[in-house]
């Protein structure tokens, strides 16, 4: 077994607590969430007999120890449990919303990476200048910017001035693009100012001085030596925010109506339906933790010296 299947296991094995916390930390948060879920299926005119048979169809008669243990045993058979507000398995509904959320954050990371990396790059070769002074501006309030007021700003302008994109929904490729440009402002600027301050650093460094005293063309010594050794701190970045935007980006997918697992989970908590909001939860941990440990191997692929 090489090195590389050793640390994937050990990075496996320690995820363990921190998807037992996070399931232990939704399953008691959800009750103190007011509002009963079975009142709010059944309807407020329902008989105590019916109210009963739900609460036991559902579990919720048990002890809440007792609910909380059965709850940890599911979850590490994969078995999220049956929906309260559709019926269904809670795996089938937030399968059915990931590849929305997947396509949307494939799409903002990459608006986000190639405009990013192009910005940092750009401002790291004109350091105090007009240029570097003026991207410094500009991310610093794209970043400040709230997403929902963003995203309601994209609307009027695309949707409702100019009419040519779709203000929501999904269906076709114009309907990503202003979500996209939406979520993509805050990993464009941390990826815009970490790559210029990481290049400056490499700017500094021997190797970078003795490539150009080698008679290494500039724009190759920029790309094949600044850049690349500067990319463990933009993955960092990059990666950090593809495990947030994959947990489901739940106010943009709310302003534009994208059937995501963000809006998937806002539905959930506003019907109450603790086993799909424990499920999302769950899911989300998963994501991250996995999304984390291929960010580390992708730091080995970049830099042979990093050791696992």
């Amino acid at each position: 077994m090489t090195g590389l299947w050793v640390y994937v296991i050990k990075r496996l094995i320690l995820a363990v607590p921190t998807i037992i916390g996070a399931a232990t930390l939704i399953f008691f948060l959800v009750r103190v969430l007011p509002g009963d879920p079975v009142h709010l299926l059944a309807g407020e005119q329902t008989s105590p007999e019916v109210i009963a048979r739900l609460r036991a169809e559902f579990g919720l008669d048990k002890p809440i120890y007792e609910q909380y243990l059965l709850y940890l045993r599911s979850v590490f058979m994969l078995d999220f449990g049956i929906s309260y507000r559709t019926y269904t398995p809670v795996i089938v509904e937030i399968m059915s919303r990931f590849p929305n959320t997947l396509i949307l954050t494939a799409s903002s990371m990459a608006i986000a990476i190639a405009i990013g990396l192009s910005l940092g790059v750009l401002a790291s070769l004109r350091v105090g200048g007009i240029v570097d002074r003026a991207i410094l501006v500009f991310t610093s309030i794209y970043v400040s910017m709230p997403v929902f007021w963003l995203g309601l700003i994209l609307i009027y302008i695309f949707s409702i001035n100019l009419r040519i994109l779709p203000a929501g929904g999904i269906g076709s490729p114009a309907h990503l693009v202003l979500p996209s440009l939406a979520l993509s402002h805050t990993p464009l600027s941390y990826i815009a100012r970490i790559t210029r301050s990481s290049m400056i650093e490499a700017f500094s460094q021997d190797h970078f001085r003795f490539a150009i005293a080698r008679g290494i063309p500039r724009r190759n010594a920029i790309l094949n030596h600044a850049l690349r050794n500067s990319m463990i701190n933009i993955v960092t970045v990059i990666g950090y925010f593809t495990g947030v935007l994959l947990g489901g980006a739940v106010v943009t997918e709310t302003v534009f109506a994208w059937p995501g697992v963000g809006r998937l989970l806002i539905e959930s908590i506003a019907a109450r339906d603790y086993i799909m909001v424990q499920g999302i939860v769950i899911f989300i941990t998963i994501v991250f933790v996995l999304v984390n440990l291929v960010v580390d191997i992708i730091y080995r692929l970049i830099d042979p010296r990093v050791r696992l």
